[in-house]
């Protein structure tokens, strides 16, 4: 179960949300939901699966339009696990469904974002009841707030 979220943090993540929404209308349109960030989104998919391949002791799967590598070694993901592009890296902890859907959600930023994602996700900082992407995937099904 997740740690008790600081009191307030419902209201620090509608901020993030904010802020992000504002920075979205200075980013040029033809790099969001475009071929460029499409080839971006294979760039990272690219970088994922050979990270992942290098890495990964366990089992490689395809789940809810992920490709999952598990037993990675826990200096090679952030957190829980990290998806890049359409790869879940993750070490050899447990997760379900609703863990799976919020890694999805980070595979659609991806799609939108292509290789500004790092950059975005690295501006959003690493608190993730502050960090618009991570907000966006639901907090809960990512593990980061208790599910209600």
């Amino acid at each position: 179960m997740s740690p008790a979220p600081p009191t307030g943090w419902e209201a620090r993540a509608e901020r993030a949300m904010a802020r992000g929404r504002r920075l979205d209308r200075w980013i040029p349109a033809f790099l969001l939901d475009s071929p460029i960030s499409r080839l971006g989104f294979a760039a990272g998919t690219a970088f994922g699966w050979t990270w992942g391949m290098l890495w990964s002791t366990g089992r490689v799967e395809r789940r809810s339009g992920l490709l999952i590598f598990r037993g990675m070694p826990e200096w090679t993901f952030g957190r829980g696990g990290v998806c890049v592009g359409m790869c879940f890296l993750t070490g050899n902890g447990r997760f379900d469904d609703r863990l799976l859907a919020h890694e999805a959600v980070h595979k659609t930023q991806w799609q939108r974002y292509g290789l500004l994602l790092p950059v975005l996700y690295l501006l959003a900082g690493r608190d993730p009841l502050t960090n618009r992407f991570e907000i966006e995937a639901g907090l809960a099904d990512g593990r980061y707030v208790p599910r209600r």
